[in-house]
C-alpha cells in the first residue's frame, strides 16, 4: 500500500466530535485522515439545530483553533436558567452564583461544523476525505484497513468511530450496545419573541414532555420540545400560527407571542451506551459511544470531551508507541467512564422521574426542586453541573 494511503489515525465521521478530534491533533506528528460522506451545509438563515456549549468545551474549541473564528453576532451566552416542574416546582440559578461568565454559549450546529472543517483543511497533517464512504473494515496486529466505496484502500494505526449513534464502524468491529428508544421526538424550531429573554434559558417539565427555550441573539429563541411521538407528530402537523401559539402557551407566555423563524423539525430520542470505548486499533467517540436525552443539554458536550480526552492520550504517547495500542486506548476509556456514567444516569433518571404519573413522586420531585432552589450551595452545585463543571 502506498504511503499516501497510510495514516496514523483515520477518523470516520466528520461531524462535530470527529472534526474536533482532528483539529485537536493539528500540528502533531500524526498523519490524520477525516472521512465523511458530505461536507457541512450552512443554513440560509438560522440553523434549527443549536447547541449549548459548556465553558470547558469553549476552552477545548479554542484549543482546536475554531472558537475564535465563529461569528460573535451569532452566539449568545446563557447567564441564567429558570426551571419549572409540573406541579409548582421551581428552580432558578445563574452563572454569577458559581463565578462564571456564562453557564453555556448557544451556537448553531452548522456554524460550528463549518468552522471545524475549515480549520481541519488548513492543517498540513490533516487530510479531509470527502465525499467518501467506507464499505469494509479489517483489523489485525499490524494495522486497521478501510476500503472505500470508490475502491480506495486506506490503512491506519488507529481508526476512530465518530459516525453517530448508528455507527457503521462500531457494527463492523463487533462492539455491541445497549439501546433503548424513549418513544419521543425532539421537536426543534426558532422564533422571534415579543419580550426579551435577557440571556435566560427556560425549561418546563410538563405532563407532555420537557420544553426548553434557549436564547438566541436579536431577541430570538430556539426550542427543543422532547415529547411522545404522537404528540410530536401533532405539533409538526400544525400550521405556523397554531404552532407558535401552542409553544407560547406551553411556556406560560413567558416571552409573550412568538413568530416562527425556522420551520419545526423532529428527531428521535434514545438512550444508548457502547459495550466499550476502546479495542485494539479502535476508539469510539461522540454519539457512536453514547446517546443521552437532551433535557440536560450535555449530548454534544460529552462528544467534545471524548475528543479532548482521546487527543490528550494520543498526544502524550512517546514517538515509539503505536497509537493503536489497546493499553493506551484503555486509558482514554477509563478517563471517560465517570463523566459519561454520571450524565447518562442523571438525564435518564430525570426523564423517568418526570414521566411517572404517581402522586407521591409528583409531590416529591416538585418539592425537591423548591428545596434545592431555596439553598444557595445546592443551587451553586447545580449551576456548575449545568455548565459542565463536574
Amino acid at each position: 500500500m502506498s504511503s499516501s494511503n497510510h495514516f496514523d489515525i483515520l477518523i470516520v465521521g466528520g461531524g462535530l466530535a470527529g472534526a474536533s478530534l482532528a483539529c485537536a491533533l493539528r500540528g502533531s506528528r500524526f498523519r490524520v485522515g477525516l472521512i465523511e460522506r458530505q461536507s457541512p451545509v450552512l443554513a440560509s438563515g438560522w440553523d434549527a439545530r443549536i447547541y449549548a456549549i459548556s465553558p470547558v468545551n469553549v476552552a477545548f474549541l479554542q484549543r482546536c483553533g475554531a472558537w475564535d473564528h465563529l461569528p460573535r453576532e451569532r452566539i449568545v451566552p446563557v447567564e441564567k436558567m429558570d426551571v419549572r416542574g409540573d406541579a409548582g416546582g421551581a428552580l432558578a440559578f445563574s452563572a454569577y452564583e458559581c463565578g462564571l461568565q456564562a453557564l453555556a454559549w448557544i451556537v448553531e450546529s452548522g456554524r460550528m461544523a463549518e468552522e471545524l472543517w475549515q480549520t481541519a483543511r488548513r492543517q498540513p497533517n490533516i487530510s479531509v476525505l470527502c465525499p467518501a464512504s467506507p464499505v469494509a473494515l479489517s483489523i489485525d496486529a499490524e494495522a486497521a484497513t478501510l476500503r472505500l466505496e470508490d475502491g480506495r484502500q486506506l490503512s491506519a494505526g488507529l481508526v476512530v468511530a465518530a459516525d453517530g449513534v448508528n455507527s457503521w464502524v462500531r457494527t463492523q468491529a463487533g462492539i455491541t450496545t445497549e439501546m433503548r428508544p424513549y418513544g419521543e421526538l425532539g421537536v426543534v424550531a426558532n422564533f422571534k419573541c415579543e419580550k426579551p429573554h435577557f440571556g435566560t434559558a427556560f425549561q418546563w417539565f410538563r405532563p407532555d414532555g420537557v420544553l426548553a427555550y434557549l436564547p438566541l441573539p436579536g431577541n430570538q429563541i430556539s426550542i427543543v420540545w422532547s415529547t411522545p411521538e404522537a404528540h410530536a407528530q401533532e405539533l409538526l402537523a400544525l400550521g405556523p400560527e397554531d404552532f407558535c401559539a401552542r409553544v407560547a402557551e406551553a411556556g406560560g407566555q413567558q416571552l409573550g407571542s412568538l413568530e416562527l423563524v425556522t420551520p419545526p423539525a423532529g428527531f428521535p430520542l434514545r438512550w444508548m451506551k457502547a459495550q466499550t470505548l476502546a479495542a485494539p486499533r479502535l476508539a469510539l467517540i461522540g454519539d457512536a459511544a453514547h446517546a443521552v436525552h437532551p433535557l440536560s443539554g450535555h449530548g454534544i458536550n460529552l462528544g467534545f470531551q471524548d475528543a479532548q480526552a482521546l487527543a490528550d492520550v494520543l498526544l502524550a504517547l512517546p514517538a515509539f508507541r503505536d497509537c493503536g495500542d489497546v493499553t493506551a486506548l484503555q486509558r482514554y476509556a477509563r478517563a471517560r467512564a465517570e463523566e459519561t456514567l454520571l450524565v447518562r444516569g442523571a438525564t435518564d433518571g430525570l426523564q423517568r422521574l418526570f414521566r411517572t404519573d404517581l402522586a407521591p413522586l409528583n409531590f416529591l420531585r416538585n418539592a425537591g426542586m423548591n428545596l434545592v432552589g431555596a439553598i444557595s450551595p445546592l443551587r451553586s452545585v447545580l449551576a456548575r453541573y449545568a455548565a459542565g463543571l463536574f
